[in-house]
């Protein structure tokens, strides 16, 4: 069974094909510059050469086509035609309450998702595009709808409720969403797989660390707590984003500068995090360069991008009254070892023992324990695969 994953942006559109049986990727990549001047089609051939190919895509229709033609060409296609296709999976931001699942769209199901679009404005009325895209090319190819928001859905009101005046909740629906939900679901399933353990009975923090980040609190399976909120704001200090910050000092940013919601959210989103404190890069990369140089914004960047992640990770372990499993996943996460290094330091006191030697080789998606044999908290490190995750439930939809 062929599933195709599309995961599509404001202004880009990323694809996988999976064969089904075997979970092989057949095909992948993504296009970027929807909508603007020199947009181009990048793909990963099998033997993983990169391949660009350039053409004039002024919106997703023309980019989905562009997917579809490129999956049955000649020289690059996995498919020799598009009925190989059995259905296709989107990755969906922002499900609001109304989702708590994955699901086979329809009318009814888009509406309630449109109804989601305050809630997410730049990236739901994205992932709808794609989604009427494929409509418009093969009108009878079912269509599955992946929430990032829906692992979340667990959560007890204490956690995602905000101490504001209830009526806000109420009329506009304004609390703790979280993200990454797809994440941090295939990480908990893939670290209980790897460890040969039930979720039931097991207490584990998901710690998704890229450009984006978010840290989660899973007992039995579930998610009981998470670090972003209402949009992917809120939390950990991330590549532009400010993550947790006093609203007092918005407010007085605000007022000292001159700025409206749309400044403001354009400071916190855009301009703040790692690129913000360093005023080096947002990229981990460019920092850790800076740090080797002996650059004092890197290093206070790096400092505080660290400490957030075990501070949130102190906290989780005491909403979950302590933890059995600490799991590492995302770019940083996965790849980063001085980071993971610096998150787990001073947790021994929560039986957390890091061993130097398999943290420091754990790197470039391997999947491994990084914890010492007699550590009473197993730290592991999971690559995640959305898109597996995405086709996973996709298949298992079409099965119903």
């Amino acid at each position: 069974m062929k599933i195709l994953v599309l995961n599509c942006g404001s202004s880009s559109i990323k694809y996988k094909l999976f064969e089904m049986t075997s979970k092989e990727v057949l095909a992948q990549g993504g296009i970027e510059k929807i909508g603007l001047k020199g947009s181009f089609l990048k793909l990963t051939l099998p033997n993983g050469e990169k391949v660009i190919l350039e053409k004039d895509i002024p919106e997703h229709t023309t980019g989905v086509e562009f997917i579809f033609h490129t999956l049955t060409d000649e020289k690059y296609g996995a498919l020799k035609s598009l009925e190989e296709l059995d259905a296709v999976g989107h990755r969906m931001v922002h499900g609001g309450e109304r989702f708590s699942e994955s699901v086979l769209l329809n009318k009814e199901i888009l509406d309630a998702f449109t109804a989601c679009n305050d809630l997410a404005p730049l990236h739901n009325p994205a992932n709808l595009k794609g989604v009427n895209a494929v409509s418009a090319l093969l009108p009878n190819l079912p269509q599955i709808g992946v929430f990032d928001t829906a692992f979340h859905q667990t959560m007890p009101a204490h956690a995602y409720m905000y101490a504001i005046p209830q009526e806000l909740y109420e009329k506009y629906g304004v609390r703790r969403y979280g993200f990454h939900g797809t994440s941090h679901r295939y990480v908990t399933q893939r670290v209980c797989e790897f460890l040969g353990i039930k979720p039931e009975g097991t207490k584990i923090i998901t710690c998704h660390i890229g450009n984006g980040g978010s840290i989660s609190a899973i007992k039995d399976g579930k998610c009981v707590d998470t670090s972003m909120g209402l949009t992917p704001l809120e939390g950990l200090m991330m590549g532009t984003r400010s993550g947790d910050i006093d609203a007092g000092a918005v407010t007085f940013i605000m007022d000292k500068e001159g700025l409206n919601t749309t400044g403001v959210s354009n400071l916190l989103n855009k301009k703040s995090g790692l690129l913000g404190v360093s005023g080096i890069s947002s990229d981990m990369r460019e920092i850790e360069a800076a740090v080797k140089a002996g650059n004092k914004n890197a290093i206070l960047a790096q400092k505080m991008y660290d400490y957030r992640i075990k501070k949130y990770i102190g906290a989780y372990a005491a909403a979950l009254g302590g933890v059995d499993i600490i799991v590492f996943t995302g770019g940083v996460g996965e790849n980063k070892e001085d980071s993971r290094k610096a998150a787990c330091e001073g947790l021994e006191f929560m039986g957390v023992k890091l061993d130097k030697e398999l943290n420091d080789k754990t790197i470039h998606g391997k999947e491994g324990i990084i914890s010492t044999p007699d550590s009473k908290v197993k730290v592991v490190v999971i690559p995640t695969d959305e898109e597996l995750m995405i086709a996973t439930d996709t298949l298992n939809i079409l099965k119903k």
